[in-house]
């Protein structure tokens, strides 16, 4: 929902932290859970390792607001749904986010959130759309080659969103 932008992103920037470059991530270079691709696409010009390091939160909130929050209809999702198909857009793409939330609802998964993936959405308990997510979403991390050196990581965070998401539900 509209009202829990500010709190979403909160939540996003906590797992997503700072500056990283880790080997095995084929993200490469990330800052605040944004990678230099992405970073390169949203501005339209190369950047640089100091410029991938100075990015804040002011910077890089239009581009989550625009590329993830919106792309997966944030503002027309129930409240914690919002958070929890939001968490995946940033983590896991939002194809991919989309398709998990169109299979726990039982639509068309094309990845494409529309009319008739929302109005499943609404007309599902709140708390039983994220129990499936997540347990779709838990499914795919597990199927990653990259699991074992991210898979504890990945579970911390989708424990958390799952729970956080649920308390907005109330």
């Amino acid at each position: 929902m509209r009202h829990n932008w500010d709190e979403a992103l909160l939540h996003i920037l906590k797992y997503e932290g700072g500056y990283v470059n880790h080997p095995s991530d084929p993200g490469g270079m990330t800052n605040l859970g944004v990678t230099k691709r992405v970073w390169e696409e949203w501005t339209g010009k190369p950047a640089t390792e100091a410029d991938m390091r100075a990015l804040t939160p002011e910077m890089v909130g239009p581009l989550y607001k625009t590329r993830y929050w919106n792309a997966v209809k944030g503002d027309d999702l129930p409240s914690g749904v919002d958070l929890c198909v939001f968490d995946a857009a940033v983590n896991a793409g939002v194809g991919r986010a989309s398709k998990f939330l169109q299979q726990a609802v039982g639509v068309n998964a094309d990845g494409q959130i529309g009319p008739k993936t929302i109005a499943a959405v609404t007309a599902k308990p709140a708390d039983d759309v994220i129990e499936e997510f997540c347990a779709l979403r838990e499914a795919h991390y597990k199927s990653l080659s990259t699991f074992a050196t991210f898979g504890k990581g990945w579970m911390r965070r989708l424990g958390s969103v799952e729970a956080e998401s649920k308390t907005l539900t109330a």
